[in-house]
């Protein structure tokens, strides 16, 4: 039997990398390393093949990269011209750096089956997926992210999605430099991202206030974002302060209409072309501007984690190239409010960072599966 083929997207660290950006670059680097060997030891075929570059004026989304790829490779539905059998499993860089060897096999197992099978990490936003029979993929329409990959398996081509065990581990991604700072926290990350994190000096902003905070009966905290009933139900079982939770925007990269069975494929991504995203705190911000951040929170709570990709969706909409730079992101997600370009998003990142109660700014990561490695473990 071939092996099946492993293909992790990753767009390689360059020399003229801003500091946090070739940081995230270098560990997704060193994740991908591990992760060639992990699947090599698995029996898969690792290819490693470049991920969608955001200074490219290619504008080809995953689902027609996916779909080149199937072709190319001439995987799935038999024929004696295939190059490396009829399954595959697909990931991007930074996704599962908790992935266990144990987990490896199973996804390997999956592609070598040949059946209308399907293995991701979560069915709803998947990060890994391995599927039998790859000769689905030809129909596959342009998906604008590997997300929504397992819903459309499910819902428009048949295929039977089951997930692997310990979803809330697996959902930890590393796309971030923060993201890398939580993840150091977590048993069973690779060493050399662990290392690298140390020897950076990456640490998470505020952590010793929150989980003070998470400690105290008589304070709140404020937890907002793309978060879930999972993140929910952690935190009324294992924190002792009050918590006040706003779930907003979630599926903004995820949700896409042409994965779902029985929506109208000419809607595309996200929250649909008559509703824009919008966050509650957002929209306070907007009349009140990022200097009101601290006044705002405190009038909730004595604390919070907040997903800050969502109140930049809300005021300049989900295209992430409207947004300002990941450099900024990374910067403000750090508290380092003198590396960032943008007014807006300076001004945030200087009042969190100088609030007399604690407010850790961030991305999904830090206000859903990464939420019990903040403040309980």
């Amino acid at each position: 039997m071939p092996q099946p083929l492993v293909v992790i997207f990753h767009q390689p660290p360059r020399d003229g990398d801003p500091p946090l950006t070739g940081l995230l670059g270098r560990a997704r680097e060193a994740l991908v390393r591990h992760q060639d060997l992990l699947f090599t030891r698995a029996g898969g075929r690792v290819a490693v093949l470049p991920g969608r570059d955001s200074s490219s004026t290619s504008r080809e989304s995953f689902g027609e990269r996916l779909v080149r790829l199937v072709r190319e490779e001439h995987l799935g539905g038999g024929g004696a011209g295939r190059a490396g059998g009829g399954g595959l499993v697909v990931l991007g860089a930074g996704a599962v750096p908790l992935l266990t060897l144990d987990g490896a096999f199973r996804l390997v197992a999956t592609a070598s089956s040949g059946g209308p099978v399907a293995l991701s990490n979560n069915r709803y936003s998947s990060d890994v997926c391995a599927l039998g029979d790859a000769s689905v993929l030809r129909d596959l329409p342009p998906l604008p992210s590997d997300n929504a990959l397992p819903r459309w398996l499910e819902e428009r081509a048949g295929v039977t999605v089951t997930e692997l065990p310990g979803r809330d581990r697996l959902a930890i991604d590393i796309d971030t430099p923060l993201d890398l700072a939580l993840a150091a926290r977590i048993p069973g990350l690779p060493a050399s991202l662990r290392r690298l994190a140390a020897d950076e000096h990456i640490a998470i902003p505020r952590l010793d206030d929150l989980r003070a905070l998470a400690a105290d009966p008589r304070r709140e905290l404020l937890v907002a974002g793309r978060s879930g009933s999972a993140t929910l139900r952690w935190l009324e079982g294992n924190v002792r302060c009050r918590v006040r939770f706003l779930a907003e925007e979630r599926g903004l990269r995820a949700s896409s209409e042409l994965a779902i069975r029985g929506a109208d494929a000419a809607q595309g991504a996200g929250p649909g072309p008559d509703r824009p995203p919008r966050s509650s705190l957002g929209r306070l911000l907007d009349i009140h501007g990022p200097e009101a951040l601290a006044a705002i929170v405190g009038e909730l709570a004595d604390g919070a984690i907040l997903d800050t990709r969502v109140l930049l969706a809300d005021r300049l909409g989900a295209d992430e190239a409207a947004w300002p730079s990941a450099e900024d992101r990374f910067a403000s997600d750090l508290l380092r409010p003198e590396g960032i370009a943008d007014a807006w998003l300076r001004a945030l990142a200087a009042v969190a960072a100088t609030s007399p109660i604690p407010i850790l700014p961030g991305a999904h990561t830090v206000v859903g599966p990464g939420v019990r490695w903040l403040l309980g473990r």
